[in-house]
């Protein structure tokens, strides 16, 4: 029974047309006191009810909208409602995300120098301005200073490196510094990437604040900091919990949406959706992200808003153009060469070791929070924060490839090399008569493709590694982006591999009938974009959305069935190391009640082996209908602490009449004493439909059944629980009774399926914790 404090309040039906107490000036309908029928923090909605609640409220609009043309006019806003709210979602959403676009591009290049007419403009911006830059060197205008330059006045030497390399550490250490302290001081929930919380919360789960006005504005302004600080993480996940954030703000100006929670989180699904449209520049991909890993309930209403909300989304960022590109998509590639079928081999490859590096990453990240949640290490995040930022910055600054941010770097690893590019990976032995035109065929590799071989070796190294221990510190941190970076240098190097290969061995069977010398059959690039897919898709178990994403990422069309065969290889790969995906993973080590909808329940067991009261357990406490007084009930409050009790005929008896919750006892027997006349401990209470005559003498009594769930639902002790897993699944429901012949006999709440699922899968049952 101690698992119904899981349970949380709700109205009750409201088409039930109770009259509260008989009799004239002692009228009272508890359905409109303040606080009956809220949830409580830290419990599970009834989605039963709230849709139940919906369908009445929607009855009532249609049925008055006949009466007149005010309630016509009232009829047609509410049905407008869903998509003016989305409307406002998707342009708060594509503001908020081109804000933090530009901020960040600003920021990080700021631990590299200065634009010193122009202080606002980021490095490109700042070259963009300049009239003394031409296009080979267009990176370099004397406009831009580096530290060393500002301060000593040349940027070439010992000494001039010693200081850029110390002012670098210093702004990352100052942004992290920043970032954790605000996160710790003003807004604890706007740590992490936010998607598994966002999953729980969709699966029904109130955590009051998560999505809240100032973890809005803090997760904005320390997200900029995080990823400007250069720690290996992106603000793709996070810009999800910031949609999410503006969606239900948003939702309190909307009434069917603020007293409604299963309707808000139908906007929710639909924030998420605009949260993934703006943070790849990828529309589609959002919605699809939102119906395969985010949302719980997801009706085809809902499929519909989403797409408008992330069609908003996206315009609005086109319009802000924070690439400065006209372009809305992050990393814009053309490749020119069709890919060959022989090249599935390598791509499978890449699947594998995207599925490897996933369940390497999952097992290390969560035993690294683990002892961060057991240790003294959880008690000091500023200093974890600062050590791992300085740890990063002292190893990225020395390569190239770590020193710019990630996502600059995957830019550069997905790019094809056409003749213009000064990027050391395109520095091949070019000689190529570029009159006859056409596409640059394979060539030699020269000095800058083999150093950048080699750093890119280390980069692969250092950010497969120290990713584990920057996701999940008390900042804001996305997983996509470093996940995608690792996969990107993967990607790359086989790449750059398998061009040399085919240039120097041509003859090679492999390589033979499509691969010619001087033919144009390799494309480096490609392979990057795939061994970004494949590692995205081994941390976060994403296939149908992780390939839209990418080729609406990208541009790369053509390439879908190379990237659909990384991204499946890459999860049968992580699903044969571990089932869970990192987001599933953060959820179980926080304990948060979700019932994941991809995993089947296969053991044999019944209802009556999982309900409370067990055996040796002391008997389920109820109330009776119409034989207890506000003495009693109060009695029953003060000495239990599940949050609801079943109502039945009578003690003997025990056949089920409804159910009723703590919340509203409690507020509604204190509302009666302060606000109707004659109510006292004597007072008789009733859950009845009519009350028996009183003796004249008899205080007055109270009438409850305003308050009761009149169709709880229950079951028999003999169904078996995949059917019971089943219906908590489907119908989101909080607890269920367990009846037999209609007899009650016990409950069973959503955490005991919890925990059942946990022992049938040998796990510690306690580890459903949250409350």
């Amino acid at each position: 029974m101690e698992e119904m404090r899981m349970t949380a309040g709700t109205k009750g039906f409201v088409s039930y047309n109770g009259n509260g107490l008989h009799g004239p000036s002692k009228v009272m309908d508890f359905l409109d006191v303040p606080g009956v029928g809220t949830y409580e923090d830290f419990n599970t909605i009834d989605w039963v009810r709230e849709k139940s609640r919906d369908r009445d409220r929607h009855r009532e609009i249609l049925s008055k909208s006949k009466e007149s043309t005010w309630a016509l006019l009232r009829s047609i806003s509410d049905a407008f409602s869903g998509w003016m709210l989305m409307l406002l979602i998707g342009l708060t959403a594509g503001s908020l995300a081109g804000l933090i676009d530009i901020s960040s591009h600003w920021m990080t290049d700021l631990k590299e120098g200065i634009c010193l007419p122009w202080f606002w403009f980021n490095h490109e911006q700042c070259c963009w301005q300049s009239n003394n830059v031409t296009f080979e060197d267009r990176n370099n205008c004397p406009e831009w200073r580096s530290w060393s330059q500002l301060v000593l006045g040349r940027s070439e030497g010992a000494f001039p490196y010693i200081l850029n390399y110390f002012m670098y550490v210093l702004w990352a250490l100052l942004f992290s510094l920043l970032a954790v302290l605000l996160v710790r001081n003003f807004a604890p929930y706007a740590c992490g990437s936010g998607i598994p919380e966002i999953k729980t919360i969709l699966s029904g789960f109130i955590i009051r604040g998560y999505l809240g006005k100032w973890t809005l504005i803090i997760k904005t302004m320390t997200l900029v900091l995080a990823v400007s600080s250069g720690l290996s993480l992106g603000k793709e996940g996070p810009l999800i919990h910031v949609a999410c954030c503006c969606g239900n703000i948003l939702c309190h100006l909307f009434t069917k949406y603020r007293k409604n929670e299963a309707k808000r989180r139908e906007v929710l699904s639909a924030a998420a959706a605009a949260g993934v449209s703006v943070a790849f520049g990828a529309p589609i991909g959002g919605v699809l992200f939102s119906l395969e890993e985010v949302s719980y309930y997801f009706p085809l209403k809902t499929l519909w808003r989403s797409f408008f909300a992330a069609l908003v989304a996206a315009f609005t960022l086109r319009s802000i153009n924070p690439f400065g590109n006209s372009r809305l998509v992050l990393f814009y590639v053309e490749f020119h060469a069709p890919w060959h079928l022989l090249e599935l081999i390598p791509f499978i490859l890449l699947g594998i070791f995207g599925g490897l590096w996933g369940a390497f990453f999952i097992r290390g990240n969560i035993a690294w929070c683990q002892r961060r949640k057991t240790t003294k290490l959880g008690r000091y995040p500023v200093a974890e924060v600062l050590v791992v930022t300085a740890i990063t910055a002292v190893l990225a600054f020395p390569n190239d490839y770590t020193r710019m941010s990630s996502s600059e770097m995957i830019s550069e690893l997905f790019n094809d090399c056409g003749l213009l590019d000064s990027s050391k990976l395109c520095d091949y032995v070019n000689d190529y008569n570029n009159t006859k035109g056409g596409n640059l065929p394979d060539r030699a590799a020269g000095n800058g493709v083999y150093t950048a071989m080699w750093q890119l070796s280390l980069a692969l190294i250092f950010k497969a590694v120290i990713t584990i221990f920057t996701f999940g510190m008390k900042v804001p941190s996305g997983l996509f982006i470093p996940s995608m970076a690792v996969g990107a240098i993967m990607g790359r190097l086989l790449g750059v591999a398998m061009e040399q290969l085919s240039f120097y061995h041509h003859d090679w069977l492999i390589f033979r009938g499509w691969c010619n010398q001087g033919a144009d059959c390799i494309t480096p690039g490609l392979y990057a974009m795939v061994g970004a897919a494949a590692c995205l898709g081994g941390a976060t178990r994403m296939t149908v959305s992780l390939v839209v994403i990418m080729f609406e990422l990208t541009g790369g069309l053509e390439y879908i069935v190379p990237l659909m065969a990384a991204a499946m290889t890459s999860k049968w790969v992580a699903d044969a190391l571990g089932r869970e995906s990192i987001y599933d993973a953060h959820i179980h080590l926080n304990g948060y009640p979700f019932l994941e909808a991809k995993e089947e329940f296969s053991h044999k067991t019944l209802a009556m082996d999982v309900m409370r009261p067990r055996r040796n357990d002391p008997i389920l406490t109820v109330i009776t209908q119409d034989s207890m007084t506000v003495e009693d009930i109060e009695a029953i409050i003060n000495e239990t602490t599940y949050s609801g009790f079943p109502i039945v005929i009578s003690r003997e008896s025990q056949r089920l009449v409804g159910f009723v919750l703590r919340r509203d006892l409690i507020i509604s027997v204190e509302s009666a004493r302060k606000k109707q006349e004659g109510i006292v401990s004597t007072s008789q209470i009733y859950f009845t439909e009519h009350t028996p005559p009183q003796p004249p003498t008899a205080p007055p009594s109270l009438k409850l059944r305003a308050i009761m769930d009149l169709s709880p639902f229950t079951i028999t002790d003999q169904t078996p629980m995949e059917i019971v897993v089943d219906i908590f699944r489907k119908l989101g429901l909080r607890q269920c009774l367990v009846t037999h012949n209609g007899r009650l006999l016990g409950i069973i709440t959503k955490k005991d399926v919890l925990k059942h699922i946990a022992q049938m899968a040998n796990q510690d049952p306690d580890s459903i914790l949250f409350n």
